[in-house]
């Protein structure tokens, strides 16, 4: 992957994980304190403490310069050595003495900072008969003691990222199981509720979530209850109707008025069913079906010319066959009212997909819709704009009942442009459809 495509993945995925984003905020706060703690300390040690240590070093330098005397002694300046951790330079006329020759070797950068430091310090002297005295200070033993420090530092600090990382996702845990939670509750399903896993806010964030989905969920079983009291009392009454407008004498007005009465008794009877689906699989009476043969069945009983594209190799599923016909019946209607004149016959197809999900459905070759209304296929009571007439439009329930149906199934009902017409299949797994 290329440098800007890992950017833009450790951008986005900062962006997205709370976990992470707080995890940089402690580092870089780390980070920062410890940066302005040696910036400050290094600035108080050389406004303050040298200004007051410088002195008493070269006071001190003036006594090791007297111990060695003059001329030099090499004698004073090797034991001097070998008591302390410095270094002793001596250049004359008479002597010339390094008690660490190996300094000379150094780079000239580093023989740059020594002299440097030896001038700030006052760590040269000069003897009256013309020698000068040079002091630094040696080298720790182990040189690399330094490097294991920094390495130490290093992977104590990332130690301490990764505690602040795991202490972080505990904290933050109770996350995933509202996130579970809410999802399910935007399928409907209010059986589970939330369990706090802690007592903070965020328990307190999931008692409030469930104490709304418990709310939701009442007035969902409210309208459910009033919807189906309504259609259960509309029913007897408009029994009565019809049988009242079957006596009548045969007129034009009689057959209009039991179309009237048809429509509001198919009308009544979409809106049980929709109800009853959208208890999702607890709604199915699910057994063995062959989705061929059922395919096959509803397409001989149809009065409109159909091209069949059957999988005879897909097994047999456990499904609710009576929904599936229901969801096949409608997606015919659907052809004969909108594409009933186009140039080819609509296509009734069962296939198995790459990804191994079955897909049944019908393509026709019609108008189609404007892409703008596709998204809003399969909403309740909803016509696209070219067929808002009741004579032609329905009344919007039969996309939504087949989207019932192939969620109840497990699956998605999936409206496609086919360019010319649509294309709406019910689509689900293959794994899970099938039988044992």
């Amino acid at each position: 992957m290329t440098a800007p495509g890992w950017r833009h993945r450790i951008h986005h995925s900062l962006r997205h994980s709370l976990k992470r984003r707080l995890v940089a905020l402690f580092l870089l706060l780390a980070l920062a304190t410890t940066g302005i703690f040696l910036l400050g300390t290094q600035r108080l040690l050389q406004s303050g403490w040298l200004t007051y240590a410088q002195p008493l070093v070269a006071d001190y330098v003036d006594h090791l310069a007297a111990d060695i005397g003059s001329p030099p002694s090499v004698e004073r300046a090797q034991a001097l050595v070998q008591r302390l951790p410095v270094a002793v330079r001596i250049d004359g006329p008479v002597v010339n003495f390094d008690s660490h020759p190996g300094r000379a070797d150094s780079s000239a950068a580093r023989r740059d900072r020594h002299d440097d430091l030896e001038r700030r310090w006052g760590l040269e002297r000069r003897t009256a008969d013309g020698h000068r005295i040079r002091f630094a200070l040696t080298a720790p033993p182990d040189s690399e003691r330094p490097r294991y420090i920094g390495w130490a530092t290093l992977a104590a600090l990332l130690l301490l990222t990764a505690a602040a990382y795991a202490a972080v996702r505990h904290l933050l845990l109770p996350l995933q199981g509202i996130t579970a939670g809410v999802q399910a509750y935007g399928r409907g399903e209010f059986s589970q509720t939330i369990k706090p896993r802690q007592q903070d806010e965020l328990g307190d964030l999931a008692q409030h979530i469930n104490h709304m989905a418990g709310s939701l969920h009442g007035m969902l079983d409210a309208k459910r209850g009033l919807l189906l009291a309504i259609s259960h009392e509309l029913r007897s009454p408009l029994t009565r109707a019809r049988v009242n407008a079957e006596l009548l004498d045969d007129t034009p007005e009689r057959s209009a008025l039991l179309r009237d009465l048809g429509e509001m008794r198919d009308l009544i009877s979409t809106l049980l069913e929709s109800e009853r689906l959208s208890q999702g699989h607890a709604a199915l009476q699910p057994e063995r079906t062959d989705l061929a043969a059922l395919a096959r069945q509803v397409a001989a009983e149809s009065d409109q010319p159909l091209a069949l594209a059957l999988d005879a190799a897909v097994p047999a599923v456990l499904a609710d066959p009576m929904r599936l016909r229901l969801l096949l019946r409608n997606l015919l209607a659907n052809v004969q009212r909108h594409a009933a004149h186009a140039a080819q016959p609509a296509e009734l197809y069962l296939r198995q997909q790459a990804d191994g999900r079955l897909a049944l459905g019908v393509r026709d070759f019609g108008p189609g819709v404007d892409d703008a209304q596709l998204a809003l296929l399969g909403e309740p009571f909803h016509r696209p704009d070219s067929a808002r007439t009741r004579a032609s439009g329905g009344v919007g329930l039969g996309l939504h009942l087949c989207r019932l149906v192939a969620q109840a199934h497990g699956g998605e009902l999936h409206v496609t442009q086919a360019r010319p017409g649509l294309d709406v299949a019910m689509v689900w797994d293959a794994q899970t459809a099938h039988t044992a």
